[in-house]
């Protein structure tokens, strides 16, 4: 299961990045990293993007960027 499928409310351990290139360290940069527990907040009115809380911080993410972080829900 990929991010971009959670729905809001919804909690998850990152399993995998799925990509390596300038997103992949955009991700890693800003605490994105296997292992890690979050949970997604809420959707924008169109869907796109979504919001995420990442140890105490929140993250704002395109669901195209969400599609390449595998995670495991909790």
């Amino acid at each position: 299961m990929t991010l971009d499928e959670l729905k809001p409310g919804d909690k998850g351990t990152i399993k995998k990045l799925s990509i390596k290139d300038k997103l992949g360290q955009r991700l890693m940069d800003m605490g994105i990293y296997p292992g890690l527990t979050l949970n997604v907040v809420r959707n924008a009115p169109l869907e796109d993007p979504m919001e995420v809380e990442v140890d105490g911080y929140f993250i704002s993410l395109s669901h195209d960027e969400a599609q390449f972080i595998e995670v495991a829900r909790r």
